[in-house]
């Protein structure tokens, strides 16, 4: 990846005073771990993805919603949030619910939107997912799809002493609107000097949160902004999995916004460098990881594609057949013991003796349908047990 010049634009506001976007990034630095990421995506693209893409999007979107809900105090758990977004809407009661449900609103509203031939990040796009996000939702002076005004009594700030100190954002709607205007023009120039959307989403990311344009609502909307750049720009699955990294690096995430604007301050040569660097990785092993879920899903449909063969071949019978599909409906390993004490186990040999009991376990071992540890705990045979 080469950066052959930065792209600046600065704007002059009524108020906040100078703004100035920038690139801001060095590309020699960044190069090994934009290809790290090109390298991860081109071998998770050339799974099997067409079999399990359903599954696979379903489960990424929960991930997702739970990890950007959990960076803004949210509690529901990731269980929780697959059980509420399968929910009937006129279901849906509590505050928590709604703020999953938005924001899988918001999802669906960002990758309808660039899936449109020709689309391009713009300021009614922005408004129209704060606008989802926030929709329904009780804040004292948040207006769903309108940027901040603050009144002169009411200062609005962003980050906090943990994580490397406060900012004040622009408080005047007028320069609210002035830099969000600009926002999406400086993107459209990195658009033509083909800077890419790898390095792109983060930096407007980055910039919109700067900005802090809503009153509500800035974390889940900057995080769309950024996964909605690399959906345009062709990326599957990936770019709404990253919350999740986000998540898990929750200080890091938080601080390294600090630190680069804290660069800028400073006037250093390519301020955002640790930002970027930062989403390059979590970008690899988010990608890596949704690789290592797709064998995982493939390998359970051949699984189960083998065990339903051979029970219609008669290599299993029913009681040996239910043994396996209850292994594999469960979330983990399950106790041997725990299995006998089991209702649906104990009505499988209710005339049976014990004797028969140990032959099918024997049996389904042999076979490498079903494999024990240590603990005594029994795992599906297609993984891999210490």
């Amino acid at each position: 990846m080469e950066i052959r010049s930065d792209v600046e634009t600065r704007v002059e506001t009524r108020r906040f005073g100078p703004f100035t976007f920038r690139l801001g990034v060095d590309g020699t630095t960044l190069a090994l771990p934009y290809q790290r990421v090109l390298d991860a995506y081109e071998r998770f693209n050339a799974s099997p993805l067409s079999q399990v893409a359903r599954q696979l999007e379903r489960e990424v979107v929960a991930s997702s919603i739970f990890g950007t809900n959990s960076i803004e105090g949210g509690t529901l758990t990731e269980e929780e949030t697959q059980r509420v977004l399968e929910l009937d809407p006129a279901q849906i009661q509590e505050e928590e619910q709604l703020r999953a449900v938005n924001l899988k609103t918001a999802y669906d509203v960002a990758q309808q939107a660039v899936t449109t031939p020709g689309w391009q990040l713009d300021v009614s796009f922005i408004q129209t997912v704060h606008a989802a996000i926030t929709q329904r939702l009780i804040h004292a002076y948040n207006q769903p799809g309108v940027f901040r005004d603050n009144p002169k009594a009411i200062k609005t700030y962003v980050g906090n002493r943990e994580h490397g100190g406060q900012y004040q954002p622009p408080q005047h709607g007028h320069d609210v609107e002035t830099l969000m205007q600009a926002l999406v023009n400086w993107h459209r120039k990195l658009v033509e000097r083909e800077v890419p959307a790898l390095i792109r989403a983060p930096l407007i990311h980055y910039y919109y949160e700067l900005v802090h344009p809503f009153w509500d609502g800035n974390g889940r909307v900057g995080r769309v902004l950024e996964a909605a750049l690399l959906q345009a720009d062709g990326f599957q699955h990936a770019p709404f999995a990253m919350a999740r990294y986000y998540l898990a690096h929750i200080d890091e995430y938080f601080t390294l916004f600090n630190r680069c604007r804290r660069n800028s301050e400073k006037s250093i040569a390519t301020p955002h460098t640790p930002f970027v660097q930062f989403y390059l990785e979590g970008m690899r092993v988010s990608i890596n990881r949704l690789h290592d879920r797709v064998n995982q899903i493939v390998n359970v449909l051949l699984f189960e594609s083998q065990i339903r063969r051979w029970y219609d071949e008669k290599r299993l019978n029913s009681r040996q057949y239910t043994i396996v599909s209850q292994l594999l409906a469960a979330s983990g390993p399950v106790p041997l013991t725990e299995m006998r004490r089991a209702p649906w186990y104990q009505a499988l040999y209710l005339t049976l003796s014990d004797k028969t009991r140990q032959r099918d376990l024997h049996w389904l071992r042999e076979l490498h349908l079903v494999a024990m540890d240590k603990q005594e705990r029994l795992w599906p045979g297609f993984m891999s047990v210490e």
